[in-house]
């Protein structure tokens, strides 16, 4: 389980690295999302019959870095709307 959470910090805070521009996220944001990504990646990964879902392999990986900047992107979005409509 700590390796879990370890895993979705290091993808959530390389996925802000990847996407550009500054995100208002913090700590837990990055944390929640990377968790969020990584699941995504392993379930994919496991789909593709690669590996299981918590099993750290490089397409799941990969997938989980892809799926935490979108992620990333939406979160910014949404954050992004609720301020215009204030």
């Amino acid at each position: 389980m700590i390796g879990f959470i370890i895993a979705g910090l290091i993808i959530g805070a390389l996925a802000r690295l990847v996407k550009p521009g500054r995100q208002n996220l913090g700590l837990l944001a990055t944390l929640l999302l990377g968790l969020a990504g990584s699941v995504i990646g392993g379930v994919i990964a496991n789909l593709l019959g690669t590996g299981d879902i918590f099993e750290l392999n490089v397409i799941g990986f990969v997938v989980a870095v892809i799926a935490a900047v979108l992620l990333i992107g939406v979160a910014e979005g949404l954050s992004g709307r609720r301020s215009v409509r204030r």
